[in-house]
């Protein structure tokens, strides 16, 4: 594989002068508009054409092909289905990475089910946004600084893909010295939802085998008691989500702790999912299941694997973001979460962040009036509101302008 052999795109930037390899917010905006129609229409391509995790061959020939229009180097195939492209600027700066993902979700993970595979987490949008950002700066490279290395990534639902990607060495070949992505979230299109110190959480999974004739019967008493663990519950109205959307966004609030569990007899065993935070609640609960299982004559615990690790941003990016935000689009554009949020999704952003500094913001794109399912990930009725990806794009596009620039974040 070639990584990082510059790109060819030449276009200058327009706006107000700002120095030498500075990108002014207002060039950003300009071309962001130029492209509006067009990435409108790439995302309703990527919409009807959902792929599995891991059999993303459709979107990464659609990725590959926008970034080599657009003069970026690109390299197929990395960590199954992955595309990287790089684009060099026309100034020295640091190399800065921004990620997408491109699989859509499987019916199983669907709340209530589906019949199939569907794009109901937004990474189509996440995609196109992460094709606009790159047509934008490619436009503008010779007002660009530094590297942007374009990471789009299969297989985020089933938590693998990442951990494909950083085996490929593609942080360490293209030299990235901080990494950026944007996820959907339920908050009205327009705004953005920081997360300093806080993130997602992460998973562990246990599994109880239990003995003797009444195995049945006691693998539903033990589920239940291993659920009593929880603190939080999965919300199953439109008003639990509006609750949870509210305790993530109250400092020391009920989400600053908390455990999520689902447990479920079959036949004489009993198998668990659960998240928490902090993630050094981990040790705290695989002790409480222990203690549980211990009650019954024979049973045998398993943990199948360390737990995944929890999603953690650092707070000094991620309020160096909000800052940028707010600058470029408004006082009212950011609202800043107190809480790993939402408690039943992980997200393997996270190792990345445990390679290299960045940031993982939360992209409002719940449309006015609109019922509030409609901005929440993985709910059959999800459908962003499109004007969210212009914004995505000014917003990102920015910011990644800004940190190739930059004297570096002091990490």
């Amino acid at each position: 594989m070639v990584w990082g052999t510059e790109g060819t795109a030449v276009a200058g930037g327009r706006g107000r002068p700002v120095g030498r390899g500075a990108v002014a917010q207002d060039a950003v905006d300009a071309e962001a508009a130029r492209l509006r129609r067009e990435l409108i229409a790439l995302r309703r391509d990527l919409h009807r054409h959902p792929e599995l995790p891991g059999r993303e061959r459709r979107t990464a020939g659609v990725v590959a092909r926008e970034l080599r229009a657009a003069g970026l180097t690109v390299t197929t195939g990395v960590g199954g289905h992955g595309v990287v492209g790089v684009l060099r600027g026309a100034h020295r700066g640091r190399t800065v990475a921004y990620r997408a993902d491109m699989d859509a979700v499987p019916p199983k993970d669907i709340v209530g089910g589906g019949p199939a595979a569907a794009h109901v987490c937004g990474h189509d949008l996440h995609t196109t946004v992460a094709l606009g950002v790159a047509r934008v700066l490619a436009r503008l490279r010779r007002r660009l600084s530094g590297t942007v290395v374009f990471l789009f990534q299969p297989a985020e639902e089933t938590l693998s893909g990442a951990r494909a990607l950083l085996d490929a060495g593609v942080l360490e070949r293209t030299g990235v010295a901080e990494i950026h992505a944007l996820h959907c979230g339920p908050f009205p299109v327009g705004t953005f939802a920081v997360t300093p110190g806080y993130g997602l959480p992460g998973q562990d999974k246990a599994e109880v085998a239990l003995s003797g004739p009444d195995a049945p019967d006691a693998a539903r008493r033990l589920a239940a008691e291993i659920n009593a663990l929880a603190t939080v519950a999965a919300p199953q109205t439109p008003a639990d989500i509006e609750r949870l959307l509210a305790d993530a966004l109250t400092a020391d609030g009920p989400l600053a702790r908390f455990v999520a569990v689902r447990a479920g007899a079959q036949e004489a065993g009993v198998r668990v999912t659960y998240r928490c935070w902090p993630q050094e609640r981990y040790g705290e609960v695989r002790a409480d299941i222990r203690r549980l299982a211990r009650s019954w004559a024979g049973a045998r615990v398993r943990f199948p694997a360390e737990p995944f690790p929890a999603m953690v941003c650092p707070e000094r990016d991620a309020r160096r973001l909000a800052h940028h935000l707010r600058h470029a689009l408004g006082r009212d554009a950011v609202a800043e979460l107190h809480a790993a949020f939402p408690p039943f999704s992980g997200e393997d952003f996270a190792l990345y962040l445990d390679r290299v500094p960045g940031t993982f913001t939360f992209l409002g794109v719940r449309a006015p009036g609109a019922p509030l399912t409609t901005g929440y990930p993985h709910y059959p009725d999800f459908a962003p509101d499109e004007r969210a990806i212009g914004i995505g794009v000014r917003a990102m596009a920015g910011w990644i302008a800004e940190r190739t620039h930059s004297g570096g974040s002091g990490h």
